[in-house]
């Protein structure tokens, strides 16, 4: 198989393509690097099977080239974290809707199967938990820049469905706070990566508000098994899927996991939304996914434990000593 991975020197995107390279397959990946970095794929460069590429999916002559050279399209390029989005609204929604369309556009052209990465945050203030993948979208204002990306996304899931309609083959993975090695600080998943990052540089660990608000964590190796499983799978064509760990935990109960498992001896600070974001920001108190449909259709449920998964991470981390050192400058 050709899989070709858009955003495939971030996190996830790496991670995907390593899994795909140790099944055999030829892995052509595009990044632009604004928020990939290289030592996510440098162990990969002296495979014949692996080819990257530094470009933006928004070069629609070079897209072209490189999707018409592929069986499979793994869409991951997106701006992605709390900082970026909030950041630059107007750049986020640009890239997450343009690049989508031009993948979209030109893999029903040529016939490409394509994975799209959607998220969580599609399901917005929903107060029906566990959120199950045909729930509602609850938003707020239009004003708060915080619902831009979930806005975005969501636009790129119309067009998967409507370009489905079309007869493109195409399917849908929503992550729920995927976590493990080569998580950035800055972005996806920063809540791991910053209590990681402040336990083992004996920071305080910051909590926002009182961190009674819950998530599910998950960690890489099922993110990327849940994204394999709806990569390739027939059931899965004309699908979302929510991938993610339906074990729920605070954010206050994760920062003392985190303090215990990295035995730092350090303190909790907790922060005001207010301070930490721009005024008006709103979190959700929960976010649980329904992981049935995956389950039934995919034969897909998340195997590794919190505990173990955070143990993983942390080691990654403190064999990562440089990457502590930006992080605290």
């Amino acid at each position: 198989m050709r899989v070709l991975i858009t955003g495939g020197a971030g996190y996830i995107g790496s991670h995907l393509a390593d899994r795909f390279l140790a099944d055999g397959a030829t892995v052509t990946v595009i990044d632009n690097l604004s928020v990939g970095k290289r030592v996510n794929f440098q162990h990969n460069l002296a495979s014949p099977r692996y080819r990257f590429v530094q470009g933006d999916v928004l070069d629609r002559t070079l897209m072209e080239d490189l999707i018409q050279g592929a069986d499979l399209v793994c869409h991951l390029a997106a701006v992605v974290g709390v900082k970026y989005v909030l950041g630059d609204p107007l750049h986020g929604i640009g890239q997450n809707v343009g690049g989508t369309e031009v993948v979209l556009a030109l893999a029903h052209k040529y016939g490409r199967r394509v994975l799209f990465a959607s998220t969580s945050e599609i399901y917005g203030k929903n107060a029906q938990v566990p959120f199950a993948e045909d729930g509602d979208r609850v938003l707020g204002s239009t004003v708060t820049a915080r619902w831009a990306y979930s806005t975005a996304k969501a636009l790129d899931e119309h067009l998967c469905f409507a370009y489905a309609a079309c007869g493109l083959p195409v399917s849908i993975v929503r992550y729920f706070n995927s976590y493990g090695p080569r998580l950035d600080p800055q972005g996806y998943g920063s809540v791991v990566a910053r209590f990681i990052t402040q336990a083992l540089t004996n920071q305080p660990l910051t909590v926002h508000n009182d961190g009674g608000q819950t998530r599910c964590f998950t960690y890489i190796d099922d993110t990327v098994q849940g994204s394999m499983l709806a990569a390739t799978r027939v059931e899965a064509l004309g699908q979302a899927f929510n991938i993610g760990n339906d074990k729920e935990i605070t954010i206050l109960e994760l920062a003392r996991l985190i303090l215990r498992l990295a035995g730092a001896g350090t303190q909790i600070s907790f922060v005001p939304y207010q301070q930490a974001y721009e005024s008006g920001f709103e979190d959700m108190p929960r976010r649980v996914p329904d992981v049935s449909k995956a389950e039934k259709l995919l034969g897909f449920r998340a195997q590794v434990p919190l505990e173990e998964g955070l143990q993983r991470t942390i080691a990654w981390f403190q064999n990562h000593p440089d990457l502590l050192q930006e992080v605290t400058n």
